[in-house]
């Protein structure tokens, strides 16, 4: 079970889009989350379901024009249905919980690809939408930057994918949703790779 593989932690990866680099003052935009589930048939982990969601900015929050460059995210978009981050981060959990649950975790890690900034943008939100408890781990955390530098000699998510022959689509890069699911991948193939 995946509880035994990674000491009663639950493997969730996570992907943050923000307004900026600083946790105190940029907005979150975009989040999304990527559970990772054990292969029945083959014992091996694989990627499980996604679930994303587009956020609100925050009041008083900072979203710069260049992060919205970046990531190519229109605040405005008629299709983006955005939430409130405390409803977002509430409905994930939820989910995450359940999952943690039904494996027999006692806590959910979060794997990230520089994770520590997507720990640290959560930590903040957690905080200032007064949420009680997260389910995540408050400062372990799985880099898929360090595994890909340790497994393939590269620590770009691209060049990682490239040397692990996982299919990367550069026009989908930095959407939440797209950058989890690779992360996702990337830490199953690494993992299994080790473990075989």
């Amino acid at each position: 079970m995946i509880k035994e593989r990674f000491r009663k932690y639950l493997p969730v990866v996570v992907d943050l889009e923000t307004g900026g680099f600083d946790p105190k003052t940029n907005a979150i935009l975009e989040i999304a989350a990527t559970l990772i589930i054990k292969n029945e048939d083959t014992q091996l982990l694989d990627v499980g379901k996604t679930y994303r969601y587009h956020i609100e900015p925050y009041e008083g929050l900072v979203v710069e024009q260049e992060s919205l460059d970046f990531t190519k995210i229109n605040l405005n978009h008629p299709l983006r249905n955005a939430i409130t981050e405390k409803d977002a981060l509430e409905e994930l959990f939820k989910i995450i919980n359940t999952e943690r649950t039904a494996n027999g975790c006692s806590r959910a890690i979060l794997i990230g690809h520089n994770a520590h900034f997507d720990h640290s943008f959560l930590t903040e939100a957690v905080s200032r939408n007064n949420i009680k408890k997260s389910p995540f781990h408050p400062f372990s955390v799985l880099d898929t930057v360090t595994l890909g530098a340790l497994h393939t000699k590269q620590t770009v998510l691209a060049r990682i994918c490239d040397v692990l022959n996982i299919d990367y689509d550069s026009k989908e890069a930095h959407s939440a949703a797209y950058d989890s699911d690779i992360t996702a991948k990337v830490f199953c193939k690494i993992v299994n790779e080790f473990d075989s």
